[in-house]
């Protein structure tokens, strides 16, 4: 965890200035997770980032919980969330098993782009299906690591060694599923806008 937290700190500033390369998509998956959403809901999301995301969603429920390992992305989407005017958005540094929160206390929980960067999924997946409500939704974002094409799954391992790149999983889609379906989720809605990434709302 303590290099994952460095990684991050390290390629904020970075990461904050990166543009969205597939904004259709990205936008499709903001108006599906809002059609679940309801004003008074409290949302956590996990592995937020500088925040863009949540700062987009934070208007369309009543209060957000938004985490990072890293410092240094809080420190920009503190700032970002300032400038938009949002003040319905709480940022907490940590980790899903660092940060403790009550059993049943989030209407749903966001994990966007973090499933892939983590090492133990299924204690992260347990972790959210106890978080959340009865009814309450799990949207996640994954790249599917092990159906990328062979040139990336080559060219990561090389980006590791010299710091470029975090850890990553090899998830697939089946294996994700079956992950969700094992902590005890249901799948409410399945994309995939490309065979290399998966968007779900899994429901408790």
């Amino acid at each position: 965890m303590k290099d994952a937290k460095q990684f991050w700190d390290r390629t904020a500033a970075r990461y904050a200035k990166s543009s969205i390369r597939d904004m259709a998509s990205y936008e499709k998956k903001l108006a599906i997770t809002q059609e679940y959403f309801h004003p008074d809901w409290k949302v956590l999301e996990f592995g937020c980032g500088s925040g863009g995301t949540a700062i987009i969603h934070a208007p369309f429920v009543g209060q957000m919980v938004a985490t990072d390992i890293s410092d240094k992305m809080l420190d920009i989407a503190r700032r970002k969330a300032k400038d938009a005017g949002v003040e319905n958005i709480t940022f907490r540094q940590g980790t899903l098993d660092s940060l403790e929160f009550e059993d049943a206390s989030f209407d749903a929980v966001l994990g966007l782009n973090i499933l892939h960067l983590l090492e133990n999924v299924e204690g992260a997946l347990s972790r959210v299906y106890r978080l959340l409500k009865p009814g309450g939704v799990f949207v996640s974002s994954t790249a599917l690591v092990s159906d990328m094409n062979v040139v990336w799954r080559l060219v990561i391992p090389l980006m590791q060694s010299v710091g470029l790149a975090p850890y990553v999983n090899r998830l697939g889609r089946d294996d994700l599923l079956s992950r969700l379906t094992e902590a005890g989720f249901k799948i409410d809605k399945e994309w995939q806008p490309g065979k290399d990434s998966i968007f779900i709302v899994a429901k408790k």
